[in-house]
């Protein structure tokens, strides 16, 4: 519109311009001739005439080049419009099938997104969201099918299709095909965040415990993780090994392990308790004694408790005295005073093993200290008390059990 705005105004002014010119000119008595010739041939005409001859001539002259322009550019003006077209029907198909995924539709956007992914200047996002589309109304093979296209349609992009991949694996509990495609990304970018989270994650659904503690280094250095969660990890890391060791029954493997573990996670309760039931398991309760009453003494934790009565010391009297040191700080600890009372029934001094049982009842009733204290009465031989210690400890089971039930049925 503005080209042919300037064009007639152009043309309107020249025309002004050439009639003041004609009149200029006609103020004279000879207003002026041209004359060409060509061989044998020639014209003349006024000069007038022929300045508007030549500028008429321009005129059509520019206005046939526009045409021929025009024509030239035609076939490359009618394509780039359909490929236009094409391109914004492809993001409006983007924006529906993002909008499908959103409200659950998914067999809809998938389809809208597939179909216009070609045309689109962003084709990797309509075959990545189609393919989470597809995982989420189950059609698995549909969704390899446009992870591939989104390869070949956008190459480069190997690290964002790859980890759409593998969260797609992982949330699909596919945690073996996860595992193998970020063990990929890893390898292509070993400090990528979102490779390294989703790396320990699958390492924990796996349990692969060995793959979790060599990863740990990584994730600490690059500080993917908070400070708190690369502990919890390390607990969870070093502890599924133990276990792992404990069921192979290697516990030359378990020592050699333990010496690998860091102070700071052997002081940790959890792990201590994995290592030192594996070992009282393996017959080695003796020989992880001093190390067991050293941790207790720092961490003062129940199952450590309960793991250090039941280990077979070399010397009881000796176990028996450090418990009672423990006494001063824990005196209205129940279950200390249970362990107290089986030490003194294992060394035999029964009116001490009485009053830690009896102290124990009291404070904190048990099944075990009542078993303790029956069994106490029967080597006394005062059968009526034992009986009477085995049927309230009996009851007291029968009541946690029916409470248990209750809260089961409840829920």
């Amino acid at each position: 519109m503005k080209n042919w705005l300037f064009f007639f105004s152009s043309l309107f002014i020249t025309l002004v311009t050439v009639f003041l010119v004609g009149k200029w000119l006609g103020t004279f008595e000879n207003p002026g001739y041209v004359l060409i010739g060509i061989g044998t041939w020639s014209m003349e005409t006024s000069l007038i005439a022929f300045l508007v001859g030549l500028i008429v001539t321009f005129y059509i002259l520019y206005l046939l080049f526009r045409f021929l322009g025009w024509l030239i550019r035609l076939p490359w003006q009618v394509k780039n419009r359909s490929k236009n077209i094409k391109f914004n029907r492809s993001q409006d198909a983007l924006i529906a099938g993002l909008m499908g995924s959103a409200e659950g539709k998914w067999e809809q956007a998938e389809k809208v997104l597939v179909k216009h992914a070609s045309n689109s200047g962003a084709p990797l996002i309509h075959y990545l969201t189609a393919a989470k589309a597809a995982q989420s109304r189950g059609a698995y093979d549909k969704r390899d099918e446009y992870l591939k296209k989104a390869a070949t349609h956008a190459p480069g992009s190997d690290v964002a299709i790859g980890l759409t991949q593998a969260e797609l694996h992982f949330s699909a509990n596919q945690f073996e095909q996860a595992l193998e495609t970020l063990t990929k990304l890893h390898s292509m970018d070993a400090t990528h965040a979102s490779v390294l989270k989703l790396l320990h994650q699958t390492y924990q659904h796996l349990g692969d415990w060995q793959g979790l503690r060599k990863l740990l280094p990584t994730l600490n250095k690059n500080k993917i993780l908070m400070e708190t969660e690369i502990k919890k990890l390390e607990i969870d890391a070093f502890g599924g090994l133990l276990k792992q060791t404990i069921k192979q029954g290697n516990t030359d493997e378990m020592r050699l392990l333990w010496t690998e573990i860091p102070s700071h996670i052997k002081k940790n309760p959890d792990v201590a308790a994995v290592y030192f039931a594996g070992m009282i398991n393996g017959g080695l309760g003796a020989e992880i004694e001093n190390e067991l009453i050293d941790t207790l003494t720092i961490n003062w934790d129940e199952t450590l408790l309960l793991l250090f009565g039941s280990l077979q010391s070399k010397d009881v009297f000796k176990q028996l005295e450090i418990a009672e040191t423990w006494l001063s700080h824990h005196k209205n600890d129940g279950l200390l005073l249970t362990i107290l009372g089986k030490l003194g029934l294992v060394c035999k001094d029964y009116t001490k093993a009485e009053d830690y049982l009896t102290k124990s009842i009291a404070l904190d009733p048990s099944v075990q200290a009542y078993r303790l204290l029956g069994d106490l009465f029967t080597t006394q031989g005062e059968e009526h008390k034992s009986n009477k210690c085995y049927k309230q400890g009996l009851e007291l089971a029968s009541s946690g059990v029916v409470s248990q039930v209750d809260a089961v049925l409840e829920v």
